[in-house]
């Protein structure tokens, strides 16, 4: 008589992950795994941190006057508990702000007002182009001098491209050099990665944040942030309401088509 081969006996098995007693048997016995545990309460926690961390900075970016604004609808000791922590980063602010304005730099000045200053804080300069037509160079030369007002605890300089660099291209124009502790830091060259001609202060806002001259939470930031968003929000609620009225003109355009 041959000996008994093993042979594996094919269980019937409908979904392995369903909450069945069958299901609980085969698993008891390994031949099935175990259920994987439900993601439900995961994801439940990350929504609700989500929501908790939304509600905790819903004035993040606000300034004074849309506090005021806010009295109705927020709780009035909370509300004076964040307008006295605005009014501590304002005086911060303007203790810090040592600057408010765009430095024209000379070459015989450059090492003392921007390599020996980075000491002092990151220094960014515009290496701008020659030519009046070049249309980024234009375009960032504007932004610079509305950071300079808006950051003045940030060193803003300004500087012809070829006066500071013999024989540099202009097709390279305009470059943003940053130094810090005396060295360049980041760099870019013409505005390509930036937006181009579309550059805007959230650009360079960014650009600030990455090299540490401002801070990611700056109240300016996240209310340039903030304004951006509600402004999108606001095209896309427009681009909605005009879908849906044309909608609407067309079956009103196809509702008197049934009357003739």
């Amino acid at each position: 008589m041959a000996a008994p081969t093993d042979q594996r006996i094919a269980v019937p098995i409908d979904d392995p992950n369903a909450d069945t007693e069958w299901n609980d048997i085969l698993r008891k016995h390994g031949v099935i795994p175990e259920k994987p545990p439900s993601p439900t309460p995961l994801i439940e926690e990350a929504i609700f941190e989500a929501r908790r961390l939304a509600h905790e900075n819903r004035l993040e970016g606000k300034d004074l006057s849309d506090l005021s604004d806010l009295e109705d609808d927020e709780d009035e000791a909370f509300l004076e508990q964040y307008r006295q922590k605005r009014m501590h980063e304002l005086s911060a602010l303007q203790k810090k702000s040592v600057h408010g304005s765009v430095y024209p730099i000379s070459k015989p000045d450059y090492a003392r007002d921007v390599t020996e200053a980075s000491q002092n804080g990151p220094v960014l300069v515009n290496l701008i182009s020659a030519q009046g037509g070049n249309v980024e160079s234009r375009v960032l030369s504007q932004l610079w001098r509305q950071a300079a007002q808006e950051y003045g605890e940030v060193k803003f300089c300004e500087m012809r491209a070829d006066k500071a660099i013999e024989g540099y291209p202009e097709r390279n124009c305009p470059t943003i050099l940053v130094y810090d502790k005396g060295d360049i830091v980041r760099q870019v060259v013409t505005l390509a990665t930036v937006g181009g001609v579309r550059m805007s202060m959230l650009d360079l806002d960014k650009i600030l944040v990455e090299v540490g001259a401002v801070k990611g939470n700056d109240m300016r930031v996240l209310k340039r942030r903030r304004e951006a968003e509600d402004a999108e929000e606001e095209k896309a609620a427009a681009g909605s309401k005009g879908i849906k009225s044309s909608r609407d003109g067309v079956n009103r355009g196809n509702d008197d088509d049934d009357w003739d």
